[in-house]
């Protein structure tokens, strides 16, 4: 695993495709029969990218506060944003934009400073010999629960075609690899209809890393990935290694106009906060419309974001997982030499904050977006037998942030902790 992605913290998923013409959901509509394939199609006469402007999509992450973006080069319908030359679906040959969008992306992203990453889905719903064979050779007794799109409906495999939906699959990738720059991240998606045999893993993971050894692909390569891609619902006990957290800004990947249902700036910065918490990423979604532009909703939650970031950015970048739930009911990080502990406040204090099971000394408190110090008591606690007291410390809802509250705790020390179930206090 490379440094900056254990460091980034937050990263900007970007899904951007021929489905925001309609506005309808992201390949998964024709393959679940909402729509037919030929229907679904038509919105490449009307996908015209003519206010795509990657500069000002860089501009915007850059102000988020993150440090890497990943954009869909080509969802499961099969619709390439770049001039690849092993198929004709792409937005260059079969829309009205005429461009290389992914280009003008790579170039923008890059120029920013911001991680370069691209979402590539294995699975290709529109390609002739992708639905030539079925996940592990398993053919199931039922044909009528076939879905074409996937598996041929007749139950006879075709290993020589799906050999060469292989070829196709590598040669697209090897355009990504190397036309475009440096890829700091492959985000795959589909592994599932797949075993990782038929995937030719781990060989194809080897030759995927011949491009660029320092390469990060994440989870979904049926076991052969870098790092965990928990989607939509935040993990509540830390996932084990480097992980990263997907999550739409409201209910949708790609654009759709009729979804209103958002996310508030405050529920993102808690989200946020509580991945950061948990020592991973957070990944948050946008889905531009079909003229390249950005719903202002979408914008201005990245902008408030980006704000707290900026405020708090001590407490954010540079730190390690906070500590458990058991010790603070809010979120926390640890700086890098583990003598300051950065507590994230949630909501209005009613009297103190409390934090349990703190064994040191704290030299100093203050509340990082205004500088004020506050005091603090400790009641309790049996010092000779090592068991820490209560916490309280004293601040009220004139001291907290309109958002998220940080309270920089600067200690005697490294952080020691009191995991212990107390004792009995046999002498005094």
């Amino acid at each position: 695993m490379q440094k900056w992605f254990e460091e980034a913290k937050l990263g900007i998923f970007i899904h951007y495709g021929i489905y925001a013409v309609n506005g309808i959901a992201e390949s998964w509509s024709f393959y679940n029969g909402r729509i037919s394939h030929e229907d679904y199609m038509k919105q490449l006469e009307g996908f015209t990218a003519k206010n795509f402007d990657a500069d000002k999509w860089a501009d915007l992450i850059a102000k988020s506060g993150a440090r890497y973006a990943v954009l869909t080069t080509k969802h499961h319908d099969g619709v390439a944003l770049w001039d690849t030359q092993y198929s004709d679906l792409n937005v260059v040959k079969k829309t009205p934009a005429k461009r290389d969008l992914l280009k003008e992306y790579a170039e923008a992203i890059t120029k920013e400073g911001i991680r370069l990453g691209m979402y590539f889905s294995l699975i290709d719903w529109s390609h002739p010999d992708y639905p030539s064979v079925f996940e592990g050779d398993r053919v199931p007794d039922d044909l009528s629960t076939v879905n074409r799109f996937s598996n041929p409906k007749d139950g006879i495999q075709d290993e020589s075609r799906w050999q060469k939906f292989l070829e196709f699959n590598n040669n697209q990738l090897q355009e990504l690899l190397t036309n475009y720059g440096k890829v700091d991240l492959l985000w795959f998606d589909g592994d599932w209809e797949r075993s990782a045999e038929q995937w030719n893993l781990p060989a194809f993971k080897q030759y995927l890393k011949s491009f660029n050894p320092e390469l990060i692909i994440n989870s979904r390569l049926q076991g052969h990935g870098d790092y965990r891609t928990p989607e939509q619902g935040l993990p509540i006990t830390r996932p084990e290694g480097p992980w990263e957290f997907c999550t739409t800004i409201n209910s949708s990947w790609g654009y759709q106009p009729r979804d209103n249902h958002y996310k508030t700036l405050k529920q993102i910065i808690r989200m946020f906060c509580d991945c950061i918490t948990l020592g991973g990423n957070m990944l948050l979604d946008i889905g531009p419309m079909e003229d390249g532009t950005i719903d202002p909703r979408q914008e201005n939650i990245l902008l408030g974001l980006g704000d707290w970031i900026r405020t708090h950015e001590e407490a954010v970048y540079e730190t390690d997982e906070g500590i458990h739930t058991r010790y603070f009911l809010g979120g926390s990080t640890v700086s890098k030499d583990r003598k300051t502990l950065y507590l994230f406040v949630y909501d209005d204090p009613k009297e103190s904050v409390c934090l349990k099971g703190l064994s040191n000394m704290i030299n100093r408190i203050t509340v990082l977006h205004s500088g004020k110090e506050l005091k603090h008591a400790i009641h309790g606690g049996v010092p000779w037998f090592n068991i820490p007291g209560t916490t309280w410390i004293h601040m009220t809802p004139e001291d907290a942030h309109e958002h998220v509250s940080v309270l920089k705790l600067e200690l005697d020390g490294e952080l020691d902790m009191y995991g212990g179930s107390g004792a009995v206090v046999t002498h005094n």
